[in-house]
């Protein structure tokens, strides 16, 4: 027989019985919907606080402890591993300061002194400096100095020589300023160069770029007593921590915080599947049982089916078919109803923007779909086995 034919029979007999019908995707949606709105917040909740992470540089932010020296080769190859989203060496904490003065008025700032290059996360959409005259500046030391992208502002620097405090200056560019949220003490983020320059001029060497005297300086390989370095995902600062311990170079990573997120996702992901195992299981039970309930009370309309030749296959798809019908229903049904409480749980308790405490992607209501339509068709074919042994005699009697 035509599964066209069969379709259109058994969607007519659904029809008929329209408050049956009714009742059937009324307790699927019963457990549809709930089980969407938890997994909505299981996906929201987790998904917001894993974007937030991701998006926060420091959390992904790798700190050398001190005692560190490394080579330019050493941080040349972190910076070609596929788990480094940005790495770059520091000069001697102690030598990268600076003191910072505005072309015109008086105020006067102390910063640290940060290397940065293209690629640092700190500096997103921003320009990165190109030359030593070029600086990018925390918030707060713009706040402090009164001024903005485009001025000029005198750097000075000292150094004690034999007893004798003395001192160099360059005038430098802002390129930009850092938002508070990407940097909240006050400092300068230049080149390297300027930050290997001012090393030098404060170790009593000769900077010939920036015309400062100084003894000539030997032709031995620089030491870096660190490096700013940042994985590229959360999943990657573990595994880079372990590197650098087995090369030696101890660390302070986020991990403890990444760790509390994943192990929250996790306790999420086994409570959601327990409590979705158990509901479905009922759900299918029920729908079992609502097949095997409409087989018996429609044993003289099938019998007269199978009297018209319609077979055993034919029959059992009648009856799936109708349980698909339902299974339909409620998803459409269940995925409205959890659109309106999405909407009510994320004007009640989010606070950030783009932070999400409920959500559900499409992939999630395809996925919750074929799931409810596979439990519908199994749990129909379980209960509806029966109709294999109804006996077309039983519709020439009843004719």
């Amino acid at each position: 027989m035509c599964p066209l034919l069969i379709a259109g029979l058994a969607w007519q007999d659904y029809r008929r019985e329209a408050r049956l019908s009714a009742c059937s995707v009324l307790a699927l949606v019963a457990v549809i919907a709930p089980l969407l709105v938890l997994f909505g917040l299981k996906h929201g909740l987790v998904g917001s606080l894993t974007e937030r992470l991701q998006r926060d540089p420091t959390v992904r932010e790798i700190i050398p402890l001190g005692g560190t020296r490394l080579q330019a080769d050493f941080i040349e190859a972190l910076k070609q591993r596929e788990d480094v989203a940005f790495a770059i060496a520091r000069t001697r904490q102690i030598a990268a300061t600076s003191e910072l003065q505005p072309m015109s008025g008086d105020a006067t700032v102390s910063v640290e002194m940060l290397p940065t290059a293209a690629g640092d996360p700190l500096l997103q959409g921003l320009p990165v400096p190109q030359t030593l005259q070029q600086v990018v500046l925390s918030q707060t030391t713009a706040e402090k100095l009164g001024v903005t992208s485009g001025s000029q502002l005198r750097a000075r620097f000292g150094r004690l020589q034999s007893g004798v405090l003395q001192w160099q200056q360059t005038t430098v560019q802002v390129l930009a300023v850092l938002p508070l949220a990407a940097f909240e003490r006050d400092a300068l983020f230049a080149q390297a160069a300027l930050l290997e320059a001012v090393e030098d001029y404060r170790d009593g060497l000769a900077v010939s770029a920036l015309g400062w005297p100084g003894a000539t300086a030997t032709q031995a390989p620089r030491i870096y007593p660190g490096f700013r370095l940042y994985a590229r995902a959360l999943d990657d600062v573990e595994p880079l921590r372990q590197y650098l311990a087995a090369e030696q170079v101890q660390v302070v990573t986020q991990a403890a915080q990444i760790a509390q997120v994943r192990a929250l996702s996790r306790n999420l992901d086994l409570l959601f599947w327990l409590i979705t195992t158990l509901a479905l299981g009922g759900a299918v039970a029920a729908t079992s049982a609502g097949a095997l309930a409409a087989v018996e009370r429609k044993q003289r309309e099938l019998a007269v089916l199978r009297l018209l030749g319609f077979g055993s296959g034919a029959l059992l798809l009648f009856v799936v078919l109708q349980a698909l019908y339902s299974g339909l229903f409620a998803s459409v049904l269940s995925a409205l109803l959890y659109r309106l409480a999405e909407g009510g749980i994320n004007h009640l308790f989010v606070q950030m923007p783009g932070d999400y405490a409920s959500r559900l992607l499409p992939k999630h209501y395809l996925m919750a779909l074929g799931a409810v339509l596979l439990a519908s068709a199994f749990a129909a074919a379980l209960g509806g086995r029966r109709v294999a042994r109804i006996d077309a005699s039983q519709g020439i009697r009843d004719v």
